[in-house]
């Protein structure tokens, strides 16, 4: 199709009029194509109607047209002159989809190709794909990264499903998609088969939020036992940013941003960061519902995944379970009430800040590396396990722009590795025996066991950084408190337990032991 993708496709419908699929709209507008554009609250669509008005007369780079629309029907009737036509969905996970999906079944045309956008669980992608392969449409499991913001300048995304279908869209996609600032390579590409796709946006977000809890436990532990005012730790992230393991990390520049943000009076015009004195981030309360609500399924799923597919991934789910707690508020200041314990308090030991913060930045490098680990594991696992022959390196290549993870220094180490070892004919299960993976982590173990200890003398909360630190002992051990484990299971439930140094049981297979002991007879 070649790189005037827009000649090809003259017009593309985008279902869902919401902040992603209406900063999508004007993406693809600025690439010159037109857009149809519904949603079913008609708010949303006159909302996107102005937005769009506005768009054309401030930004004149968005050239292509955007309709919107109100009425379903009439919104594919738009894209008839299209073949195929190719819609995106910009929709919440799990019902909605399958709502709209039954109301515009009838319109669909064989080669019509669905681009599922949304954070989706890859069986309900893998469910629509069979559903709408007896008419002939092609059903694509998409994530899109990188927020509304990138939405608009550029995400990235991880299409899977039927490699034709991708294939003839994906000259579309590079386009749109952001840009990797080394070579200009988009961060787009076929990712696999079935819900492959939508499965390594899930991992990415599951990534994604083992980073979050990190840098948020570094952010605490500066702010209220260090006593660093807001726009010191802003020069510290920025200083992180700049060099280093952490440098050119999405999530720690952003953090910098946050925390110089002051508010104003005039407020950002919309009610927000209004005031005279103080910053924006002193209006932030610790309360994130995403999970507790379900508008948000992507950290469920993947801590669900690495259960039932045997891959450790403790950064991660911890990250996840203090989101849910933190969703809980009205519950936490009641059960504080009970509890009474202390909260992060002022450190009055600190001889050396520099020095603790340069352990604390290595800590923070230590513990997004672990997640790293944790998540390119389990798409390794669930690849293997599901045929999809995803390649990891295709993963890293896409993280390099446009998407939450962007972490530049992490991605040059995994990339390295991924680009010699591609001629393997067995993929690296376990990030963890890659030499350079390993030497980082046993380089940073001491700085991120010294930034535990000090948390937890001055009570603060740090769950992704103490379950990195435990990940990494538990990983590397060679005896663990699992020997009494065993022999607890075996006295009570006859589980039976192999012997150390012994021929074809240590280590052997992980599968039932060859011995039983009677410890008490029944």
């Amino acid at each position: 199709m070649g790189p005037d993708a827009a000649k090809y496709f003259k017009r593309i419908g985008i279902v869902g009029a919401g902040n992603m699929g209406t900063m999508m709209s004007f993406g693809f507008a600025e690439q010159g194509v037109d857009v149809s554009l519904w949603d079913i609250s008609g708010t949303n669509v006159n909302r996107a109607l102005q937005m769009a008005k506005d768009a054309r007369k401030e930004e004149k780079t968005v050239i292509g047209k955007i309709d919107c629309f109100c009425d379903i029907h009439e919104f594919t009737e738009s894209l008839n002159d299209s073949n195929p036509a190719v819609y995106i969905f910009s929709i919440t996970h799990g019902d909605p989809a399958d709502s709209i999906l039954k109301m515009i079944k009838d319109d669909l045309r064989a080669g019509d190709i669905i681009l599922d956008g949304g954070n989706e669980h890859y069986r309900n992608t893998e469910r629509r794909q069979r559903e709408l392969e007896k008419k002939g449409v092609h059903w694509v499991g998409m994530g899109v990264s990188g927020g509304y913001q990138s939405a608009r300048r550029g995400p990235s995304m991880s299409p899977g499903g039927t490699k034709d279908a991708v294939e003839k869209v994906l000259p579309l996609l590079e386009k749109f998609a952001a840009k990797d600032r080394r070579n200009s390579k988009p961060c787009v590409a076929y990712i696999g088969p079935y819900g492959a796709g939508h499965y390594v946006k899930m991992v990415h977000n599951g990534i994604e939020n083992g980073m979050l809890s990190t840098i948020s436990e570094a952010w605490s532990m500066m702010h209220k036992s260090l006593g660093m005012p807001f726009d010191e730790i802003s020069r510290v992230f920025e200083r992180w940013n700049s060099k280093g393991e952490l440098r050119s990390t999405f999530l720690v520049q952003i953090g910098s941003e946050i925390c110089l943000k002051k508010k104003t009076p005039e407020g950002d015009q919309r009610g927000e960061g209004a005031g005279r004195f103080g910053f924006v981030l002193d209006d932030v309360l610790d309360k994130v519902v995403q999970d507790v609500d379900n508008t948000e399924g992507t950290l469920y799923w993947t801590v669900s995944e690495s259960a039932f597919r045997h891959v450790a991934a403790p950064t991660i789910a911890t990250g996840h379970f203090i989101r849910v707690a933190s969703g809980n508020r009205d519950q936490r200041l009641r059960v504080a009430e009970k509890l009474n314990i202390p909260g992060p308090h002022k450190a009055n030991d600190v001889r050396d800040k520099e020095a603790l913060l340069e352990d604390l930045q290595r800590a923070v490098y230590a513990s997004f590396l672990c997640s790293f680990c944790q998540g390119l594991e389990l798409i390794a696992r669930a690849s293997k396990d599901e045929g999809w022959d995803i390649n990891l390196g295709t993963c890293i290549r896409i993280w390099r722009a446009g998407c939450i993870i962007q972490a530049e220094h992490i991605l040059d180490l995994f990339e390295t590795v991924f680009s010699s070892s591609s001629g393997q004919s067995q993929p690296i299960m376990n990030m963890k025996l890659i030499d350079e993976i390993s030497s980082d982590l046993h380089k940073n173990f001491q700085p991120l066991k010294k930034i535990v200890l000090k948390a937890m003398e001055w009570d603060n909360c740090v769950p992704s950084m103490s379950a990195s630190l435990e990940y990494i002992k538990y990983e590397g051990g060679t005896m663990l408190p699992t020997q009494f484990m065993e022999a607890e299971m075996d006295y009570f439930g006859a589980h039976a337990y192999d012997k150390p140094n012994v021929k074809n049981e240590d280590p052997g297979e992980p599968n039932k032991g060859a011995h039983h002991y009677e410890w008490k007879p029944a």
